[in-house]
């Protein structure tokens, strides 16, 4: 039975997450610490922070990053990986209820996780725990649907045979109002192309690391096993196939 809670989503699908998920291009962060004016003493709050994978880029540089989960499962991944890290800081909280302190945060990350959150409610959270003229920085991995014949395929397959794709589809994020969000209305977005190559075991793990896919262990998740199979011997080159993707930085101020 799938959660309805975006907080308990991803519970049954940490491993995959954690294996198969896209990073992010370098340039993500030089944007950021350039556009952001950031410097040593920064301090960062990924909120939605998940199994770390932004929070990892941020401390490389150096920086003290709370991440923000509300997930257990996907949050003790986190704290497996980077909890050797003095930076890193795991918090329980959520976007609407961070428990950070007031004005105690130079930039705020939301990396594939905005769309899950109430805005209004949020919106106002970030705004307390900023410094003034802080910024947020709203950050997805667009998969592109219409990137090949592979992917159009894929998409297909997501819409007939996956759960509640259109509904929790991060593309939704267009439905967003990010002029409502940004003070004032003012933001920019920034992009850059990212890529990941699979195997067809990485096209597994990649396809039921997503919440709207079945559950590999249910009925429905074995089903859905058969036609991605079909899809991957249809459209492998060489034992590959690749997923491109458009990462988005949506950047203001709250």
């Amino acid at each position: 039975m799938m959660s309805s809670e975006p907080t308990k989503r991803f519970s049954n699908r940490v491993n995959d997450y954690v294996k198969y998920r896209p990073g992010y291009p370098a340039e993500v962060i030089s944007t950021l610490q350039q556009e952001c004016g950031l410097n040593q003493n920064s301090i960062i709050a990924d909120i939605g922070a998940g199994t770390g994978i932004f929070t990892a880029l941020l401390l490389t540089q150096g920086y003290k990053v709370y991440a923000v989960e509300p997930n257990g499962d996907m949050r003790q991944s986190a704290i497996e990986q980077l909890g050797g890290n003095e930076n890193f800081i795991p918090v329980i909280g959520t976007a609407e209820a961070t428990t950070l302190p007031d004005s105690s945060i130079n930039l705020v990350v939301c990396a594939q996780a905005f769309h899950w959150f109430s805005n209004s409610n949020t919106r106002a959270e970030f705004n307390r725990i900023l410094v003034k003229d802080g910024y947020v920085a709203l950050i997805w991995n667009n998969r592109l649907a219409n990137a090949d014949e592979f992917a159009t395929e894929y998409d297909a397959l997501l819409k007939l045979d996956s759960i509640d794709y259109n509904k929790v589809n991060h593309q939704n994020i267009r439905d967003i109002d990010f002029k409502g969000f940004f003070r004032d209305g003012n933001y920019k977005v920034i992009r850059f192309p990212n890529l990941q190559v699979f195997d067809e075991d990485g096209l597994i793990g990649r396809a039921y690391s997503s919440s709207y896919v079945p559950a590999k262990d249910t009925d429905a998740g074995k089903a859905f096993l058969k036609p991605l199979k079909e899809l991957f011997e249809k459209h492998n080159k060489n034992g590959k196939v690749n997923f491109h993707y458009q990462t988005e930085i949506y950047l203001g101020r709250v």
